[in-house]
């Protein structure tokens, strides 16, 4: 996850929060407030009425302080927005996170726990996905998947592209599930009511002949549920990178990077 900023000196104040090294303001009183805090009234936030409400007037009010004062301990909205999505990496992995276990069983956790994770932030599929937060809470995600990877014989760039598919799989399947909620809510039209508007044309689409792999479909095709539609491909996925691993003691794999 990120947030992009054309000015160079905030890549070291995003590091510097990040990592803890500008939890205090230099000047004035005893600090009343904290980064914890006010990321945590950040993600209420987004939470609660999406991140087009995230401000940092709309913060400081939050935390019954004033604008100003929430700039003595982050210096912009873009930093802000950067522990926001860190604090929410720390759900992973969680104290029931399995250890020492099977790459299969690890990066399905990590899969279960993203997708819960943006469920239950679903603001964070709508920040820029250019450069990741390189914050304490993505970095021990990111090292737990590892972890399930180090016994394989694997290069690390194989390592990092597992992590990557799983990723990647887990944000695509999550922004629908999410994208479908948020247009019900927005529109006011149900998903009962979107296909009972477009059955008859449809219907008669499917009749004309033009679709006719389409039109053999049966009638309940597409009433499983998203999760479980999730879970079928993760599934396949996790398939397709064991095809892999098998391939790769067979000598028989196109190989990334060098030796593992």
């Amino acid at each position: 996850m990120t947030s992009e900023n054309s000015d160079r000196g905030y890549l070291k104040r995003s590091l510097d929060l990040l990592w803890g090294q500008g939890e205090r303001p230099s000047r004035g009183p005893k600090p009343g407030l904290t980064l914890e805090r006010i990321a945590a009234a950040g993600v209420a936030i987004a939470d609660a009425e999406g991140i087009d409400a995230l401000s940092m007037r709309r913060v400081a009010a939050e935390l019954g302080v004033g604008t100003m004062s929430l700039y003595r301990y982050v210096p912009g909205k873009a930093e802000l927005l950067e522990l926001m999505i860190d604090r929410a990496y720390r759900m992973m992995p969680g104290d029931d996170a399995p250890r020492d276990a099977d790459w299969r069983t690890v990066l399905r956790y990590v899969a279960h726990g993203n997708w819960r994770m943006y469920l239950a932030h679903p603001w964070l599929l709508q920040t820029s996905l250019a450069r990741p937060v390189l914050g304490p809470g993505a970095m021990a995600g990111f090292d737990y998947a590892l972890s399930g990877l180090v016994p394989l014989p694997l290069t690390d760039q194989e390592r990092l592209g597992f992590i990557a598919a799983v990723d990647g799989y887990v944000a695509g399947c999550a922004r629908a599930h999410v994208h479908a909620a948020l247009a019900a809510r927005q529109t006011g039209i149900s998903d009962e009511e979107f296909w009972t508007t477009h059955g008859p044309l449809l219907e008669k689409a499917m009749l004309s002949g033009a679709y006719p792999h389409a039109a053999a479909l049966s009638e309940d095709t597409f009433a499983v549920p998203g999760e479980r539609l999730f879970e079928f491909g993760l599934e396949r996925l996790l398939d397709g990178l064991a095809a892999f691993l098998a391939a790769a003691d067979g000598g028989t794999a196109e190989r990334l990077g060098g030796e593992g």
